[in-house]
């Protein structure tokens, strides 16, 4: 993508020609013969043009939302989520589909375009395409609010992060603060005043590398609470009435119930789960519920823990929300004797990334460069991996550090995806994209292990998309892969930062460029599992709120999301945040990503995961064979067979959950 050339204008012209050139390649489709080569391959070409280009605007939309970039995103918005309806529900295509699948031709096609054909009579029966003609055009209407309101969620949200600052001139309320991020707030009022206006002022924001160190570290717990109100009441009544994601949120679910229930269904979460591995919403419910009810004795400890440790060392009788990252820090810096601040020491950008390229080449037989290609932002750097024998098979763009414009959070998404057209093979592209400090100063970034993690887990997602050797657009890379499943190799890859054999050569201390000594290492490794029941029960709670959202709850009954939670929270939560709290106002995984009815995904796919990685324990974490295996039988095949066969044929047998209770120290709970 040619991303220092595109600007807002183009947007509206270039929609319009490729929506043009898709209409065209439709109706082409609709008079050709059922087969691969007449009808599939040329209505791929013209929906590839359109999809690439229109990612391109959806990203920018994301990383730079400027205020022209975002009115052109919405202009076009509409006619592109038409266009896309208008597909799902074409019946003549479906029918297209049907005869290529009833024919003589569909057993000589190769495996892969096999399961597009299946795959396409299914997203065609879920896109509306048997409906009657009235049920179809209010199915197509609801597709096109239903985009128009997670746009305006996620910049509502964008909008109220964006909108709170707050200055400090009295340096004594910064106590605790850690140096570096004292700098960065002082960088950042400096930016906003006249040149030595600022001296004395520090500025703090909802961006999550100058908002955690203040929730972790400020002895001021005043200022801790005037953070932690600001960031739990974003977008809600409380802010700018415009602003609001509650109004939002009831239409979102009441659009998504009628638009299953015209498709035959009960729920949204019924038919979330038609392309999915699990496959009812009680059997996620039931997953669910058997994981809490492992964890919770953990939790409890957890929070217990946490409340005498408070009460006796900080004097806090009454634990609250803004005192729990300060005080869990301060806990595990008496209990394990090291704090995030001098872990982060250690891990500078300059040594993190190519001790992760090390490992990728390591494990997969491939290789790594730093190259060049335009970009939206001059924090934003392009890679190539190439195969053993020099030849280009992916590029990465990297985006990993937070500012104002850009949507908060970590994730990886598609430029360009793997296909053969004719003669050639097209290469995969990614964005990687990450909100972690920036460097300040003349310091390169550092990171927390967390933050590594995040870079670790957003890279395994790119190596899915990056290492697939499927030629077929709709499965490769992470094409065609069930949502519950897509997590497994972005967790897997966490895991390795967990060890000595991979740490050990990427930890350089910034300022002396020690290695990371081994007995701070060993103190990490001892407090891995610090109040991973809390964490396990956190993540459970915003599961069960989704699939129970998605499910069970009537939005037509006037209760609200809200409600909902705090009924989800007194069967799981062993922590309960303020009454003010409106975390689903900023909950964009489900109400502006693609996560409704999957968030229970990150669990389910974690058993894949560390079930994955047990293999490697067995055998050696870096071994090459076993990378080789895992490349082969899960990475490469992308989404062209069943998730589950793809880890039956690497691990030799079903799937078990003892590895990811063993992995956070939960294999022997009492309850269990």
């Amino acid at each position: 993508p040619r991303y220092a050339e595109m600007a807002p204008a183009h947007v509206a012209p270039a929609v319009a020609q490729l929506l043009a050139e898709a209409r065209a390649a439709v109706q082409h489709a609709e008079q050709a013969a059922p087969t691969w080569d007449s009808f599939v391959e040329p209505l791929d070409d013209a929906n590839e043009r359109l999809a690439r280009a229109w990612g391109a605007v959806g990203h920018l939309h994301a990383v730079i939302d400027t205020p022209e970039l975002r009115a052109a995103y919405n202009e076009s918005l509409p006619q592109v989520t038409q266009y896309w309806t208008e597909l799902g529900q074409n019946l003549a295509l479906f029918e297209k589909y049907r005869a290529l699948r009833d024919s003589p031709e569909f057993e000589r096609l190769s495996a892969p375009r096999r399961r597009i054909v299946e795959n396409a009579l299914r997203d065609f029966r879920l896109g509306g395409a048997e409906l009657a003609p009235e049920k179809k055009a209010r199915f197509g209407a609801i597709q096109e609010e239903l985009a128009k309101l997670s746009a305006k969620f996620a910049e509502n949200l964008l909008d109220a992060t964006n909108s709170f600052s707050l200055v400090i001139d009295d340096e004594r309320r910064l106590s605790g603060i850690p140096e570096d991020a004292r700098f960065a707030a002082r960088e950042a009022a400096q930016k906003d005043a006249p040149p030595g206006s600022a001296a004395g002022r520090w500025k703090f924001t909802l961006h999550m590398p100058s908002w955690l160190p203040v929730m972790q570290y400020a002895d001021d717990r005043a200022l801790r609470e005037t953070l932690y109100r600001a960031s739990a009441t974003r977008a809600s009544e409380f802010g700018k009435p415009e602003w609001d994601n509650a109004p939002l949120i009831a239409s979102i679910l009441k659009l998504r119930k009628e638009a299953a229930q015209l498709l035959g269904y009960r729920s949204h979460a019924e038919v979330s789960l038609v392309p999915k591995m699990a496959a009812t919403p009680q059997e996620v419910l039931d997953f669910l519920r058997d994981l809490a009810r492992r964890a919770r004795p953990f939790g409890e400890r957890d929070a217990a823990e946490l409340k005498e440790f408070a009460r006796r060392e900080l004097g806090i009788d009454t634990l609250e929300a803004w005192d729990y990252a300060y005080a869990a820090e301060k806990l595990r810096k008496r209990q394990f004797d090291f704090s995030d601040q001098e872990v982060k020491q250690y891990f500078p950008e300059t040594a993190v990334l190519p001790g992760m390229f090390r490992l990728v080449e390591t494990l997969y037989g491939v290789r790594i460069h730093e190259a060049k290609a335009p970009a939206w932002h001059e924090d934003v750097r392009f890679f190539e991996v190439r195969d053993a024998s020099g030849q280009v098979t992916g590029q990465f763009y990297t985006d990993l550090y937070a500012r104002e414009m850009k949507r908060g959070g970590a994730w990886m998404d598609e430029a360009i995806a793997r296909r053969r057209k004719h003669d050639r093979v097209q290469i995969p592209v990614a964005h990687l994209v990450c909100n972690l400090p920036r460097p300040v100063g003349a310091r390169p970034a550092l990171f927390t292990h967390d933050d590594v993690t995040t870079i670790f887990h957003e890279f395994g997602h790119g190596l899915h998309l990056l290492l697939t050797r499927i030629e077929d657009l709709g499965v490769s890379g992470l094409s065609g892969v069930e949502w519950d499943a897509v997590e497994l190799p972005s967790q897997f890859m966490e895991n390795f930062c967990w060890q000595w054999e991979v740490l050990q050569p990427m930890c350089l201390h910034v300022d002396t460029g020690a290695p990371l000594p081994r007995e701070l290492f060993a103190r990490m490794l001892a407090a891995k599992n610090f109040h991973a029941g809390l964490a396990m029960l956190r993540q459970i709670e915003l599961a069960m709120f989704d699939m129970r959202l998605h499910s069970d709850f009537d939005p037509d009954t006037g209760a609200s999301a809200l409600e909902l939670l705090e009924e989800v929270r007194r069967e799981i939560a062993v922590l309960v945040p303020p009454a003010y709290n409106r975390f689903p106002n900023s909950f964009s995984h489900i109400f502006a990503g693609g996560y409704a009815a999957g968030y229970y995904s990150y669990k389910w796919a974690e058993v894949l995961s560390a079930d994955a990685y047990a293999e490697f324990e067995e055998h050696g974490v870096l071994d090459p064979a076993t990378g080789a295996r895992f490349r082969d039988e899960v990475l490469a095949v992308g989404g062209s067979r069943p998730a589950l066969e793809s880890f039956r044929a690497f691990r030799g047998r079903e799937p078990r959950v003892e590895a990811l209770l063993r992995h956070n120290g939960m294999i022997a709970a009492p309850s269990a």
